[in-house]
């Protein structure tokens, strides 16, 4: 799925994205701004890569980096809530994870965590997956972005059919 058509399925269901991005450092979004008329369906970006940061901006609690790691699907969710909160977007995508060359605290170069997050019916569902690429740190960088729009679609739906 490409970056236009995931922009056409924001459209189709009027939401707007919101992206909290440590190790894709923004190619999430730069894949969706190459699209003409993506501006009308993007609300904002986060490029966090320090623990200091991730709290800061987005209210990701020191206590939840220190039990699980940065690289963990509990600290993408919060990020994701953290773009969330205060925030006229309906969608959300973090990422954080450890593109390479090396591991990192005995976690395999390529690990990304992501997290999705959706604003539907005045709740916030988050949906959450980890995933190993393989690749230097640019083509896992790539994949991940990738991967991480691929997947609003599928969430999206997911979270539409069970709440009816």
């Amino acid at each position: 799925m490409s970056a236009e058509s995931v922009l056409d399925y924001l459209r189709d269901h009027s939401l707007m994205l919101a992206t909290a991005e440590s190790c894709t450092a923004g190619m999430i979004m730069s894949l969706l701004a190459k699209v003409p008329g993506s501006g009308s369906l993007i609300e904002c970006g986060y490029v966090v890569y320090s623990p200091e940061a991730k709290q800061r901006l987005l209210s990701v609690s020191p206590d939840t980096i220190e039990r699980y790691n940065l690289t963990s699907v509990e600290v993408a969710e919060e990020m994701a809530a953290g773009a969330l909160h205060d925030s006229p977007a309906t969608v959300a995508v973090a990422t954080t994870g450890v593109c390479g060359p090396d591991d990192m605290d005995g976690i395999p170069a390529g690990t990304v965590c992501f997290a999705w997050g959706f604003v539907h019916q005045e709740r916030l569902r988050i949906f959450t997956h980890r995933h190993v690429f393989s690749g230097d740190r640019e083509s896992v960088q790539q994949q991940a972005a990738v991967y991480a729009l691929e997947q609003v679609p599928v969430f999206h739906r997911q979270l539409v059919e069970t709440r009816h």
